[in-house]
């Protein structure tokens, strides 16, 4: 596919590209291995913008992988908060306590050992590998396999094992020697800021007379593009049960959607409710109580990778019964000024926001 000297002439372009135009993250400045483990958990499925300051958080809070390994999880999530994919705050946090007890505190330098790894994947191993240890390992995100299929207009897009692993291949065919972890990055600084899903950069592009769509006129031809599967639409009802000035939250059980982070009750609508009627079917059902609804209080949209959530959110009181959970881990009452002390998932941390700046929550 490609020859040795036009490969050299291609890592040339793109590095001397790279160094020029690099965009400053906090990751870059220091290539502690902990410091690029946690990045990377970040980045996985997440834009750099909205990495950064969450990443800069974490490190205060976290600064050394002892500190991470040893806290509560609870803190951990609550730093993780809004960040959405909260199994990679629980697998960073095992990760860590792995490193800490198998490895003496040290990031496995090995893939064979480091793919053992909560949350690590090959993608991950590889970013690590590269961009701390300088070990000459490829990456393949979807920046990168955008590049490739453009450069060279191949027909793969990832979408199988086979055609994944051609693109592997074929990006590892293309790292040099020495500094592959700075490769790496400058083929996914290139995908993320040039050579764009829509309406590619390419009169900023090092690689523009290497690459064969733009030569052709193709580029948004490739790569291939997957079928679309459409986002599913979601109705739940919410409650904000006030008793005392306190109110009701509860924790929900581990090992599913947005496990361990706390919610306030409620539901998905059943065919033919009303937000009232869902809200009152489903905290009988789930905490045995019958509610008395005050007042609608807001309606939150959310959007998550895969479905859209409306949640129409109710001021309520207990009308009878004793509250007695059934499909959480643990609940509490809380003032109000201490909601933001637990991990919400985002779209409660939009209620909670607004109940902040709520008058009328003494009933």
């Amino acid at each position: 596919m490609n020859t040795l000297v036009s490969n050299k002439t291609l890592q040339k372009k793109l590095l001397a590209w790279y160094e020029k135009e690099k965009r400053e993250m906090p990751w870059r400045n220091n290539l502690n291995p902990y410091r690029i483990l946690v990045s990377e958990f970040m980045l996985q499925q997440t834009q750099v913008k909205t990495v950064i300051p969450y990443f800069e958080r974490w490190i205060k809070s976290f600064p050394t992988l002892q500190k991470l390994a040893r806290a509560q999880e609870s803190t951990v999530l609550k730093h993780w908060e809004g960040l959405g994919y909260y199994s990679r705050a629980r697998n960073l946090k095992k990760t860590a306590q792995i490193i800490l007890n198998n490895y003496a505190g040290k990031v496995p330098d090995s893939m064979d050992e480091i793919l053992k790894l909560p949350g690590v994947g090959r993608y991950t191993a590889g970013a690590i590998l590269s961009i701390a240890f300088g070990q000459k390992v490829p990456v393949l995100d979807g920046n990168v396999k955008r590049v490739l299929s453009r450069i060279f207009l191949l027909k793969e897009n990832g979408r199988n094992s086979q055609s994944e692993n051609i693109l592997w291949e074929i990006m590892h065919s293309l790292l040099p020697e020495t500094g592959s972890g700075d490769f790496n990055q400058a083929v996914m600084e290139l995908g993320a800021t040039v050579c764009l899903p829509k309406t590619p950069l390419c009169l900023l592009c090092p690689l523009k007379q290497n690459c064969k769509a733009q030569k052709t006129g193709k580029q948004d031809l490739y790569p291939p593009h997957k079928l679309k599967i459409p986002s599913m639409k979601i109705e739940v009802s919410a409650a904000i049960i006030i008793r005392r000035n306190k109110i009701y939250i509860q924790k929900r059980k581990l090992g599913g959607l947005m496990g361990g982070l706390w919610e306030f009750p409620g539901g998905k609508f059943k065919p033919g409710e009303s937000a009232e009627q869902c809200l009152s079917r489903e905290i009988k059902e789930e905490m045995r109580v019958v509610l008395h609804i005050d007042e609608k209080f807001m309606t939150v949209k959310h959007s998550y990778t895969r479905f859209r959530v409306t949640l129409h959110v109710f001021l309520c009181r207990i009308r009878s019964g004793r509250v007695s959970p059934t499909e959480c881990e643990k609940w509490d009452w809380v003032k109000r000024e201490k909601l933001d002390t637990y991990p919400f998932p985002a779209a409660n941390v939009k209620i909670i926001r607004s109940l902040m700046n709520h008058q009328s929550l003494s009933k």
